[in-house]
């Protein structure tokens, strides 16, 4: 027996939208038939996007959020939902990193990364999971799903990006303990843990020689690709997971094994 993936008449909130791995899970929810709401700081690459999505029959919209900005989460979230409608799914995936050892690294430099990694996430994520929550008062049977994009760096700790190794792995304690107090309200909250993922972000880096360095490191040597993720993406989004909850799914090409 196949399964269909058909998301017409889901709203999808993404984070970091703008770039990268939040680019490509717009670009897949919405041609998997859901609304898409693309949400992100830079609100001009997000309306390119919206374009190219519309073009090609989908619908999208467009909300300025930085996650770092509690009132800009709140003011986002209830934006998104005055747009689009009520969130049905969310995918929590704005994300930095700094690549200074531990000895060096200053308040500065903690707080940029843990604010946008797990701060931000939180607040997102309980935003949206407050809406889901009052909703599924009214409609026992609804099924909601949050995805947070973790990191395999959250389950091993990679050299010299300690600090995003830290955040992540506490991303992935978060998913758990949302998916532990959430789910009896019908929200399966899991967490996408991507390996090295080539993206036009870090395309120039993995160009050089300790690019190329870290690569051979590799378990088979070889980068991801964001399409890599499009499949653990649509299940996890889709209510075929009503039983997969808390879960922590790795995409690395065997890097954690390692």
């Amino acid at each position: 027996m196949g399964i269909e993936v058909n998301f017409e008449g889901k709203i999808a909130l993404v984070t970091g939208a703008s770039s990268g791995l939040g680019e490509r899970f717009a670009r897949v929810l919405a041609q998997a038939g859901a609304q898409v709401v693309l949400a992100a700081r830079r609100t001009e690459r997000l309306k390119e996007l919206r374009a190219e999505i519309e073009s090609n029959g989908g619908a999208a919209h467009v909300v300025s959020l930085d996650v770092t900005d509690y009132g800009s989460i709140k003011s986002a979230i209830a934006h998104a939902e005055t747009e689009a409608g009520p969130i049905d799914i969310l995918v929590n995936n704005s994300g930095v990193s700094d690549t200074r050892r531990l000895i060096d690294v200053t308040p500065e430099d903690y707080a940029f990364v843990m604010d946008t990694n797990l701060r931000g996430a939180f607040f997102v994520a309980q935003e949206v999971a407050k809406r889901m929550i009052q909703r599924a008062k009214g409609e026992p049977n609804k099924q909601h799903r949050i995805i947070n994009i973790a990191s395999v760096a959250g389950l091993k700790v990679l050299p010299q990006i300690g600090i995003y190794c830290m955040s992540k792995a506490a991303a992935v304690h978060m998913t758990r303990a949302m998916a532990v107090e959430w789910g009896r309200f019908g929200i399966n909250t899991n967490a996408i843990c991507p390996g090295y993922i080539e993206t036009e972000i870090n395309r120039e880096h993995f160009s050089t020689e300790q690019g190329q360095q870290l690569i051979s490191m590799l378990p088979r040597k070889r980068l991801g690709k964001p399409e890599d993720l499009d499949g653990l993406l649509l299940l996890l989004a889709g209510d075929e997971s009503h039983f997969i909850n808390g879960a922590i799914m790795t995409a690395d090409d065997g890097m954690a094994a390692y």
